[in-house]
């Protein structure tokens, strides 16, 4: 099968002047090239072809398939989704996201590599959960791979690695400001050889999936502690525990998400080993900051995908020969031509955000990278929405409809500017950050003042403003 866009270099046929003929690794950045391996490369071709030709056009067979009514929804097992795992298999496109310099488990990438990838995964609806790389299970199999025990990684990372499981993270509670994870209220309490948990999660995302079996939950293990950042764990919690109650699920701007979802739990003295434990009591913060960072900018990767396709198809109705307002096609409205522009540079700016904060990622750890994974986590959704709102704009009631895949696009990205830390938190922290320069910088500037002085002095100048004129005008004669 091939698509229209793809004209194979081999034919000879010359690009059309708007690298809709290159393939993707002639698109990565000047600047990402010397990181990205030969191997990446050929892989990064490959996830474009699966996307583009088996993904996308399975997007709404998949939805299709999920079916009607609560249950039916949150009870599917799409059979094009296992077709389509089976297929991203045999070409090799399964864990990609775990970066080589730091997991052993992971399909021997760099964050930037799999951030190019990513971008594609970001197209299609379908495409993450294809390859094992959607969220929330990536950040969790981090978690996993990151801090768990052997025996831990024996039971709950091999078959979420092997995609036989899906799982979910439960931090953020209903009736606390979970922005501030110090608020986090879920109790937890030890009896015996087992902990004992009570209190109340929601946005729980996948918990609304029958294939997930195992709930990373976050709670107030010690809430006495003098240091706030130490009453907190992280205990793994299997979710066919006696206790727990999925009480709904919460839509997203109308969109319900199914069968994955975002659920609303409740936890009713659900008991679990001591050995459930995730690294150790209190270290939960600790846990969290490990977890969080990676899933952030893997949020990003994704969002400059859907930033594209929204661009690509704004582009195909503007250049649709039925649609003429006021006797012209869209594309000869200049307005129009401009938001294109516009979107372009948005774009092509927030990859190389991203990618620049993969790169620090790789250099060290996510730690190293805090500052510039804020501005990417921050700055890439508003472009993703700004780009789909322009092209929702451009369909105008289709737009807004399920005719296009747009309303979805943007009700999910308008998410990203909340999950993982609202953007208001991450602003307050890089401001806070930038701020502790305002001294020095106060300091430098007011020296290199001096300076200047010193050196007219040394010439024979007096200070001077170049464009003072000191004009007088006498009394105007009689």
């Amino acid at each position: 099968m091939s698509v229209p866009y793809r004209i194979e270099a081999s034919t000879g046929l010359p690009a059309d002047g708007a690298g809709s003929q290159l393939r993707a690794s002639e698109k990565i950045p000047i600047m990402a090239r010397p990181f990205v391996s030969d191997r990446a490369k050929k892989t990064l071709d490959i996830v474009e072809k699966f996307v583009e030709e088996e993904c996308i056009p399975a997007d709404p067979i998949y939805a299709q398939q999920v079916g009607s009514g609560v249950e039916e929804r949150f009870s599917a097992r799409p059979p094009i989704m296992d077709d389509l795992k089976k297929r991203a298999q045999e070409l090799g496109l399964w864990n990609m996201f775990l970066p080589k310099n730091h997991f052993k488990e992971g399909a021997g990438f760099s964050n930037l590599e799999y951030g190019l990838m990513a971008e594609y995964l970001g197209k299609s609806h379908t495409a993450s959960e294809a390859t094992n790389c959607a969220a929330p299970d990536t950040g969790n199999m981090e978690v996993f791979a990151k801090y768990g025990t052997q025996e831990q990684k024996d039971k709950w990372l091999k078959p979420l690695l092997a995609g036989e499981i899906r799982s979910a993270f439960l931090m953020t509670e209903p009736d606390v400001a979970s922005s501030d994870a110090t608020n986090i209220g879920l109790r937890m309490h030890k009896e015996g050889n087992e902990w004992v948990l009570n209190g109340s999660k929601w946005w729980s995302s996948g918990a609304g999936d029958p294939r997930c079996k195992i709930y990373i939950v976050m709670g107030k293990s010690d809430p006495n502690n003098s240091s706030v950042y130490k009453q907190q764990s992280v205990i793994f919690v299997p979710a066919e525990t006696p206790g727990i109650t999925i009480k709904r699920m919460l839509s997203v701007y109308g969109f319900d998400d199914a069968p994955h979802g975002h659920g609303h739990l409740e936890f009713n003295n659900v008991r679990v080993p001591a050995s459930s434990m995730c690294l150790g009591e209190g270290r939960g913060f600790e846990v969290i900051q490990g977890r969080l960072g990676p899933g952030r900018i893997h949020h990003a990767m994704r969002s400059i995908g859907a930033a594209e396709k929204a661009l690509e198809y704004m582009l195909a109705r503007l250049n649709d020969p039925r649609k003429k307002p006021f006797g012209k096609q869209l594309h000869e409205h200049g307005v129009m031509l401009e938001r294109v522009a516009r979107s372009r540079v948005e774009i092509d700016a927030a990859r190389l955000q991203v990618l620049n904060a993969a790169a620090m990622i790789d250099s060290k750890d996510a730690k190293f990278a805090l500052k510039e994974i804020a501005e990417a986590k921050v700055f890439v959704p508003q472009v993703a929405l700004d780009v789909i709102d322009r092209a929702v704009q451009a369909y105008g009631g289709a737009g807004v409809s399920q005719d296009t895949p747009l309303a979805n696009m943007w009700a999910h990205g308008r998410t990203m500017r909340i999950v993982d830390g609202p953007d208001e938190v991450h602003l307050i922290q890089l401001g806070r950050n930038e701020n502790k320069r305002g001294k020095w910088l106060l300091e430098k500037i007011e020296w290199q003042k001096k300076k200047s002085e010193e050196m007219a002095r040394s010439y024979g100048h007096e200070k001077r403003d170049v464009l003072q004129l000191d004009r007088q005008h006498s009394k105007a004669k009689l």
